[in-house]
């Protein structure tokens, strides 16, 4: 052969060569389309939130929207909640039973509605002269609170979770003035939980009605007075239209918490991520409640008091120290009655007397200095 034909030859075969192996294999592309078809399917969720709010109302109802959106936004979409208000899909005091009979997911509402199933569930939304909003999310989350509030709901097939907070409720709206404790005797007050037990007490009929009832009720003259929760919700439901003289402080409601409930069997076959994400949403919608409801009540003050004409009362010293006297006996009587209220209480009161003397120190007395 010769040298000039034999170079080209070469050539041709080196070239051939280079381009085979520049020539992606079938076998690679094979083996990414298997992986790709065989790649494990992530399973998505649907669930039910009933609360015993109206839809998207302010504060207290846009918390579940908002937890469902979180919910959504950090999973993907893999799992979706659908909320529906008060009596959308069950009437607002049976949110509880909802969830544990699995007719919804999820709920949120308030623990003191329970009190008639769960006397210790009271403990867990709020305590006359008890603990602030700060200083419960603070038993809850570090002082033993949760593990607490868990085991009282493990036998209903539910676990609790804190679902945000109002802060310092005001006392409440009245037509009549309130000079002394006598002026409480034969009132009829809408006022659920441990308060609602020493206005009892203190000769006044406790009424326990869920929120889009109490205009009508206070109205009509059913109630002569309601607290309901403070400046942002009071002036939303118009409450000054039906009632003359708004009290202060709310000493039956230090700092109301509100619980997002999950139903324990549809939180079992959730995997471990998103349950993961359900509780970190919980957490997310617990602070926000409370970051609104201060931001809120401020400008909803101002309205009430200067377009509204609305007139601010407080309650006479005597009748807040009579009334603190109540309620220790009360809170005290009712732990007395079971040992898992005993329980409870004990865990709750240690805390509420060891964070009072430090915010002796701190919080109170940075806000008399301010």
């Amino acid at each position: 052969m010769k040298r000039r034909n034999f170079i080209s030859v070469v050539g041709a075969s080196v070239v051939g060569a280079l381009l085979t192996a520049c020539t992606p294999s079938d076998k690679p592309a094979d083996n990414a389309q298997n992986a790709q078809t065989t790649a494990p399917v992530q399973e998505s969720f649907e669930w039910k939130m009933v609360t015993s709010w109206p839809k998207n109302f302010p504060g207290l109802g846009e918390a579940p929207e908002r937890f469902a959106k979180e919910v959504k936004r950090m999973s993907s979409g893999r799992l979706t909640i659908k909320v529906y208000g008060s009596g959308e899909l069950v009437p607002p005091l049976e949110v509880f039973d909802a969830v544990s009979q699995g007719t919804a997911e999820a709920g949120h509402s308030a623990a003191y509605y329970w009190k008639g199933k769960i006397p210790a569930a009271q403990f867990f939304s709020t305590v006359p002269f008890g603990l602030t909003a700060q200083e419960f999310n603070s038993w809850i989350h570090y002082g033993g609170g949760l593990e607490l509030w868990r085991e009282v709901y493990e036998p209903f097939g539910v676990i609790p979770f804190a679902g945000g907070n109002t802060g310092v409720q005001m006392g409440g709206w009245f037509n009549k003035e309130i000079n002394s404790l006598d002026d409480l005797k034969g009132l009829k007050m809408r006022m659920p939980g441990l308060g609602g037990e020493v206005l009892q007490r203190a000769g006044g009929t406790p009424v326990n009605l869920p929120g889009g009832e109490i205009f009508t009720a206070l109205q009509t003259g059913t109630i002569d007075a309601t607290e309901w929760v403070g400046p942002y919700n009071d002036l939303a439901f118009g409450l000054h239209k039906a009632a003359k003289y708004y009290y202060f402080p709310g000493w039956h409601e230090p700092g109301t918490a509100l619980e997002i409930t999950i139903n324990k069997k549809a939180f079992e076959k959730l995997p471990k991520d998103l349950q993961a994400i359900v509780e970190n949403a919980a957490r997310v919608a617990n602070q926000d409640m409370l970051d609104e409801y201060t931001a809120r009540n401020n400008s909803a003050l101002v309205e009430l008091t200067t377009k509204h004409s609305v007139e601010i009362r407080k309650f006479p010293t005597d009748v807040l120290e009579k009334l603190q006297v109540i309620s220790e006996e009360v809170v005290k009587e009712i732990a007395e009655q079971d040992p898992a209220i005993t329980k409870v209480y004990d865990s709750y009161k240690a805390f509420r007397d060891s964070v009072i003397e430090y915010h002796e120190i701190s919080e109170k007395a940075y806000i008399n200095a301010r």
